[in-house]
């Protein structure tokens, strides 16, 4: 008896690994084993007349922005963009990023001073985008605005144009 059910539940879920390979494959390994990443250039400062808000989908008490006129696509497929946290408090975060649809990643390139310049991260990776306190924001970038599936939007204007208008494309496991 045991026997007949190893052998079934075996079967089981080698058929799900079949069934959802294809699926999650792009965020398990790099789809382009030749991809290069792109130069990055660091935006302007921040100005408070380009910041668009977004909702990161759950309760907080902080504010979440994107310098419109930091967004740029790369020829690489990265979405680059400045994220301005603001707590209630007043105090603020910036840093400028990039995701890869392709892969569900995200990464930090530098943090934004004060006087509008810019520090470069000393351990600047990918890394994979999950849905905790800390990364929900880069998350409902990626998956509610400028995601679509695995594919990068297609260049600054579409990327701005995704912006402007949420959907909510979240894994289920992310929410």
């Amino acid at each position: 008896m045991k026997s007949i059910e190893s052998r079934m539940t075996r079967g089981g879920l080698l058929a799900l690994a079949l069934a959802c390979g294809p699926a999650l494959a792009g965020l398990l390994v790099d789809t382009d084993s030749d991809w290069k990443e792109g130069e990055v250039a660091l935006p302007p400062a921040v100005e408070e007349a380009r910041l668009r808000a977004f909702d990161t989908g759950t309760p907080s008490p902080n504010l979440f922005f994107v310098d419109e006129g930091s967004v740029s696509v790369g020829e690489d497929g990265v979405v680059r963009y400045t994220l301005v946290a603001r707590a209630a408090g007043g105090a603020e975060n910036v840093t400028f990023e990039g995701i890869r649809c392709a892969t569900g990643e995200r990464r930090i390139y530098a943090s934004g001073r004060p006087d509008g310049s810019w520090v470069a991260m000393k351990k600047s990776e990918w890394q994979a985008i999950g849905g905790n306190a800390y990364n929900r924001p880069r998350a409902a970038l990626a998956w509610d605005y400028l995601c679509d599936g695995l594919a990068a939007p297609r260049n600054r204007d579409h990327a701005l144009q995704l912006l402007k208008q949420r959907r909510s494309h979240y894994p289920s496991e992310v929410r």
